[in-house]
């Protein structure tokens, strides 16, 4: 291969916009102190293939004449998973999977090649671990058919030879940050290497209808290390949250080409691997304590699915000039917005109280429905009056402290009522769109003083 000379460029982190010197904003994505320093090797013989192959025919196509056959989903094994993913495996995706160091990405694609490897070939592909490391994982999980390969390596031209040779209808590979190609001349995990291998790859997932997918680590601000491009370029991201000492595991779909958007999969890490939770709702209350104020059930929609969770709050007075104000599981300023509510349109003095507002559980919820569920917690604690353990609500506050509309009314009220909960307050706007309350007492409640009277 001809070697070109080495130059410094510098690359966005966000968009991977190229310049030759280092500048303060990116005239690509307009962000401030984004570019990093590179060393790259500038070859003149690097070629770029068409996603569609060189053989191809350059003449467009009319709409009417492209084949519309319906391609089958592969089942991951998971209806968690495949939820997320619209209904399964597309094949011919690229699919990049993010979180944290540890939270257990490996080990769920490490199932789904168990699952899956039942009538399909599969390929791993790794970079962090040897073979030894994934046999140990994998005893530890169950039983693996042979038509699941492993492969360790971190050049992206051998890996592109190994999948053209095994022809796998799945190929995974972990992680992105650890692929280099001998034709970019900078360090693995770089802006350059991340974007020319994920570019790679999707024309590996295009050109062969083969399923890609890639593993990538996040940065402390919560989003894939790397360009922002590569989310762009990939068909669905899938991000893995939780806390890794915690048991619990949320997968979270925040873009998909072929399905919904707002669904998401709640799994249990345990000794043999993940579970599936069926009943997030059943799992997200235990443990919730009796006859404590401060603290409501409310109902959030992730996609099609009513989740119900307890919110805490906690109220006391301050001893400072500037109360603390703390938010857990949900958004801080919201949570000041609507104490500002409450104070305003309430009549609860709260200028001069520290707050805590905490989701128990460790899920992260912030739908609009959950502003009612957060106003009750902060008046119960603000009172200290208890609320029935069998009340549960939900609604938007706005700010002149009346409660509006939420969508999929009827849902959330079954899900209430399927875990036994007698009573909810809901929107009054909501209640001629119920069908079905028979079990359950609706309370239609307009503003945030009729809420707050409820409480007792």
């Amino acid at each position: 291969m001809a070697k070109g000379k080495k130059v410094t460029s510098y690359f966005c982190q966000s968009c991977g916009y190229e310049s030759s010197k280092w500048l303060g904003q990116c005239p690509g994505c307009r962000e401030w102190n984004s570019f990093v320093e590179e060393i790259v090797e500038k070859n003149s013989s690097g070629k770029i293939r068409s996603v569609s192959g060189g053989n191809a025919e350059l003449r467009p196509t009319k709409i009417s004449e492209i084949d519309m056959q319906t391609r089958e989903r592969m089942q991951t094994g998971f209806g968690e998973l495949d939820r997320v993913l619209g209904g399964g495996i597309v094949p011919g995706s690229l699919v990049l999977v993010g979180g944290d160091p540890g939270i257990g990405k490996s080990t769920l694609l490490l199932q789904v090649c168990r699952n899956l490897t039942k009538d399909r070939d599969v390929l791993y592909i790794s970079g962090e671990e040897s073979l030894q490391q994934i046999k140990m994982r994998a005893q530890r999980i169950g039983e693996f058919s042979d038509r699941l390969r492993l492969f360790c390596d971190t050049g992206l031209e051998r890996m592109e030879q190994v999948v053209e040779r095994e022809k796998s209808q799945v190929v995974i590979v972990d992680s992105i940050q650890t692929v280099y190609s001998e034709q970019v001349g900078a360090a693995p995990g770089s802006v350059s290497q991340v974007r020319e291998a994920t570019a790679r790859l999707l024309q590996i997932a295009k050109g062969s209808e083969t399923t890609v997918f890639i593993v990538g680590h996040v940065t402390k601000e919560g989003v894939v290390a790397g360009p922002r491009v590569l989310e762009h370029m990939v068909d669905t991201v899938l991000y893995f949250e939780g806390d890794r000492h915690a048991s619990y595991r949320i997968l979270r779909g925040v873009k998909n080409r072929f399905g919904s958007t707002n669904e998401i999969g709640v799994f249990e890490m345990r000794e043999e691997g993940l579970q599936e939770v069926e009943n997030p709702s059943e799992y997200m209350l235990n443990g919730k304590p009796q006859g404590a104020s401060g603290s409501i059930v409310a109902c959030s929609m992730e996609g099609t699915r009513p989740i119900l969770v307890e919110i805490q709050a906690l109220v006391c007075h301050s001893n400072f000039g500037l109360p603390r104000r703390t938010a857990a599981g949900t958004d801080l300023n919201r949570v000041n917005l609507l104490m500002a509510v409450l104070e305003k349109r309430g009549g609860l003095s709260l200028s001069n109280c520290d707050a805590y507002v905490n989701i128990a559980g460790g899920i992260r919820m912030n739908e609009p429905a959950m502003d009612l569920g957060i106003v009750m917690a902060l008046a119960s604690s603000f009172r200290d009056k208890a609320i029935d353990e069998t009340i549960i609500c939900f609604g938007e506050v706005g700010l002149s402290g009346e409660v509006r509309a939420v969508n999929m009314v009827q849902q959330r009220v079954s899900e209430a009522k399927k875990l036994g909960f007698t009573v909810c307050i809901l929107p009054k706007v909501s209640v001629p769109g119920l069908s079905d309350t028979q079990g359950i007492k609706i309370i239609g409640v307009e503003n945030i003083q009729e809420a707050i009277r409820c409480i007792g």
